[in-house]
């Protein structure tokens, strides 16, 4: 079947290991069932697996891709939830230290079929195209838990994004305008910055730059570059959220006086849970989100994809489609 795989890893050239063509169907759990895909969103995540983060070399060739929507064997429309549990886990899939993302022990969704177990089906709304649905199984979903579960803070209060042009941050932005937040964003990159303003910031500024206010709560993805701004930014009690550190998770400094001082919470954020996806699948839909799609490729034209998102050459999420 065609698939995106990885062949090969290199950290310092990923996008050398990714190919593009046929590979032999994976041998399946048993019980799982079998979404035929119909889109595809790209994240990191695929990239830092071309590096060799999170995904052993003895597991390639591995087809990449964590989210999914498709056609079930019966035609029911659906997403497919990422977070793969064990299969002994009963509580909250992202707390079992054993569970995965697709694509990291077992094959992910670039490619025209992928298998997962039946509890990680959700249904797909009508209302939402399956472009629109693939952009949320990941990003989307990690942005709703960083927002409404994790940071503490309700309607009308202040948010800071640290980013504004990935899919995280583009998430946060719409999700957040839409619920009645007050979105700030940094960037360094003014076209993202001013893209971000057309999604509902109300302000946008250069990394670094000191707000007009502070705030309650940041939404910290960037790490080590940004941490000392994060710290900053918060109003005394408030709260950062962290899901990522993309410039590295050691900062120059701790800034452990402040946080104790201002009495500020930092929580940890990975992803959400299927019952989360299903919330946020709701709330896009009653609230006629549209998700920001920077471009959408067919599934033989990955490697371009993936050249874009490791150029940082993206704004919102990059979908292939299927089929």
């Amino acid at each position: 079947m065609l698939a995106a795989y990885a062949a090969r890893q290199s950290a310092d050239d990923p996008l050398s290991g990714l190919e593009v063509g046929d590979i032999e169907r994976p041998a399946v759990p048993e019980g799982w069932v079998r979404v035929r895909v119909r889109a595809v969103s790209l994240n990191h995540h695929d990239i830092w697996s071309l590096r060799g983060v999170g995904l052993p070399a003895d597991r390639l060739p591995m087809i990449l891709g964590c989210d999914a929507s498709g056609v079930l064997d019966d035609g029911t429309e659906v997403l497919v939830h990422a977070v793969i549990s064990h299969p002994d886990w009963t509580g909250e899939e992202t707390l079992d230290p054993r569970r995965s993302l697709l694509s990291e022990v077992y094959p992910g969704a670039l490619a025209e079929e992928v298998w997962v177990p039946a509890r990680n089906i959700v249904h797909k709304p009508t209302e939402l195209s399956f472009v629109q649905a693939a952009c949320l199984p990941t990003a989307w979903l990690t942005a709703y838990r960083m927002l409404f579960i994790n940071s503490g803070v309700t309607p009308g209060g202040s948010i800071l994004v640290q980013g504004a042009g990935g899919g995280v941050a583009t998430a946060l932005v719409q999700l957040g305008a839409a619920a009645g937040y007050r979105m700030f964003v940094t960037s360094r990159d003014e076209a993202k910055a001013q893209r971000a303003l057309e999604l509902g910031a109300v302000g946008a500024l250069a990394s670094g730059e000191r707000l007009p206010a502070r705030v309650d709560a940041v939404m910290e993805t960037v790490g080590a570059a940004t941490w000392s701004h994060s710290v900053n930014s918060l109003n005394p009690g408030g709260t950062i959220v962290i899901s990522g550190a993309t410039s590295g998770d050691a900062p120059p400094k701790a800034e452990l006086t402040k946080i104790f001082f201002k009495q500020l919470r930092v929580i940890g954020s990975t992803m959400g849970s299927r019952i989360e996806l299903e919330r946020l699948t709701q709330l896009v839909t009653t609230a006629g989100i549209e998700p920001l799609i920077d471009s959408v490729r067919p599934l033989t034209e990955a490697a371009e994809g993936f050249a874009a998102m490791a150029h940082g050459d993206v704004v919102g999420k990059i979908v292939f489609t299927v089929g």
